[in-house]
């Protein structure tokens, strides 16, 4: 297959925005709803997932308080004296592993210093502390993750990194070494379910995958599907759909992912047919006879050329991190993919939980996710001087929402969906410093990118002058492109130009490694913006602010 060379441009400013003095900066408004949501009642818009399922509770529930609590104090944790605290708050979280039901573990006002990992690994721990800003809890760590022990939980990743020699070569920095194991993995705070496998990287290390019930047929978007064999599902059971591609190169699954396009699909859509290529997790809600109704819509159809079973899901649920930051000392950046491991939370193996509150300090990454499904990350901030590889990076997660992130610092991903990420939301969220809408491959497929403000500072491009910028700059393996699946979404896109065009000139937005059927709804900004997206998405209520449905997640949530 062959990449379509055609570019795709699209003005997305009135004429009158172009040509007219002193309204040159106007954003217009539309208050009536975008012809895709209003035309989808009679069947005939363009489709568009449902995204309000995304977040704690299928987007339902308030994140809940938890009462019993566990005070790191009472077991030798002391703020602010400047001694290593990390025994003693590992002898308060081992404590509450040991006790039945929701418990919190709670840190006091000051800093703490820790410089070894913080598991958690049963269901209902919250970690807590007094507030993320001044005069609340300060979690330091002087030293980064590559001086701390595993217990070996990266192992099967290193030995990947080993045996295909992924390396990270910039020759303007003199730079040829292995990709680091704590690019995109690892954390100070780390959940996983005990013994899980959150993350795949080699065969040999692939475990059987357990069939609790086969699945005869259901139609994408809808929540009941037929069962073939009930097995022994139950109602209340959280598991996984799994859809696999047995067919290769020109199987079902990939027209499904992709469409009719012709762009080029990397091989690792076809040659490890055993894995899932797409997952979903979800709840089973209840079973009538060969009837079962889940939790939230299907990602795709299931059908005798889309087949899929319900597998098992190993998983925590109810844990949580709240309010306090999470502070590394000024450190040097060795560039991508060599980064030491100032890395704040690795979130792996939940459903139903949050992150919230939290403010993260000169981080190589400040938040990491895989094989999570239905958690809110809100009103987290990272912040400092330090580049970091990601700021909160969705991995191959589902149901995922974040909310309230304010990305500060300078960051090579900043709003990322990463492979096979399905169904998640940046949400109301903020890039202040050159920010990057990165969609990375890995078949990541109906995302969203929701009332998001990015400044930039456009550079003119080399060929012809125009003021630039490459908004969507993205990462991922070539064996993974194109960069997205079907239906990922843009809705209601801010694009402040901070400098670099003057007013009423034009700035060009690109993306040069998309995939098909995006939409793009809503996009304006301070100036005229021109957008060169290929292929080319479905575009709508182009230069105009969206007044009614500003956020698509929040109507769509209406709408249930």
């Amino acid at each position: 297959m062959a990449v379509k060379a055609l570019k795709r441009r699209i003005v997305l400013a009135g004429a009158f925005v172009l040509t007219m003095p002193g309204v040159a900066f106007a954003q217009q408004v539309r208050d009536t709803l975008p012809e895709i949501l209003s035309h989808a009642a009679v069947g005939d818009a363009p489709y568009l997932p449902d995204f309000s399922y995304a977040g704690y509770g299928y987007g339902l529930k308030a994140i809940p308080a938890v009462n019993a609590v566990i005070d790191v104090g009472d077991y030798g944790a002391i703020p602010d004296d400047g001694r290593d605290d990390s025994k003693a708050i590992k002898a308060a979280l081992a404590a509450a592993h040991e006790m039945d039901g929701p418990v919190r573990v709670q840190f006091g006002a000051g800093r703490y210093v820790l410089t070894e990992i913080l598991w958690i690994e049963r269901n209902g721990i919250v970690l807590a502390g007094m507030g993320s800003g001044q005069g609340g809890t300060q979690l330091y760590m002087p030293r980064p993750l590559d001086q701390a022990d595993d217990g070996g939980a990266l192992d099967e990743l290193r030995e990947y990194l080993a045996q295909y020699d992924k390396r990270q070569r910039d020759e303007d920095i003199n730079l040829d070494t292995l990709f680091s194991e704590w690019s995109w993995s690892g954390g100070f705070i780390w959940t996983r379910y005990p013994g899980g496998r959150h993350a795949t990287y080699l065969e040999s290390y692939d475990r059987p995958i357990e069939t609790v019930a086969t699945i005869r047929s259901g139609t994408r978007g809808t929540r009941e599907v037929r069962l073939g064999d009930p097995g022994s599902l139950a109602a209340g059971d959280v598991v996984q759909i799994h859809w696999h591609n047995r067919a290769g190169e020109d199987g079902p699954l990939i027209t499904e992912l992709y469409g009719d396009s012709d762009l080029e699909i990397g091989d690792r859509h076809w040659t490890l047919p055993d894995r899932p290529l797409v997952r979903q997790a979800t709840r089973i809600e209840s079973i009538e006879g060969d009837r079962a109704t889940i939790a939230d819509p299907l990602l795709h159809d299931i059908d005798s050329d889309l087949p899929a079973y319900f597998a098992r899901w190993d998983h925590l649920s109810e844990v949580g991190i709240q309010d306090l930051a999470m502070v590394f000392p000024e450190n040097p950046y060795f560039g991508h993919h060599n980064e030491a491991g100032y890395n704040g939370i690795y979130f792996t193996g939940v459903h139903d939980g949050w992150i919230s509150n939290v403010r993260i300090v000169n981080a190589d990454s400040g938040i990491l996710t895989d094989d999570l499904a239905n958690v809110t990350i809100a009103d987290v901030v990272t912040t400092g001087d330090h580049k970091a590889h990601y700021g909160v990076h969705m991995g191959n997660v589902h149901n995922v929402l974040v909310t309230g992130n304010e990305v500060r610092n300078p960051t090579e991903h900043t709003f990322s969906f990463n492979t096979q990420s399905t169904r998640s939301v940046y949400h109301r969220s903020t890039g202040w410093e050159q920010p990057t809408l990165d969609q990375h491959a890995g078949a990541n497929h109906q995302n969203l990118y929701d009332a998001l403000t990015v400044h930039v500072r456009p550079r003119p491009d080399e060929s012809d002058g125009r003021a630039t910028y490459d908004l969507f700059k993205a990462g991922g393996a070539g064996y993974w492109q194109p960069g997205h699946g079907r239906y990922n979404t843009v809705w209601n896109l801010d694009v402040e130009v901070e400098s670099g065009a003057q007013p009423g000139e034009p700035v060009i937005i690109t993306e040069n490694s998309g995939g098909p059927e995006a939409r793009i709804v809503g996009l304006h900004g301070n100036r005229p913006l021109i957008l060169e997206y290929d292929p080319a998405p479905y575009v709508e209520a182009t230069g105009q602010r969206l007044a009614a449905a500003s956020s698509l997640y929040d109507w769509q949530l209406s709408q249930r």
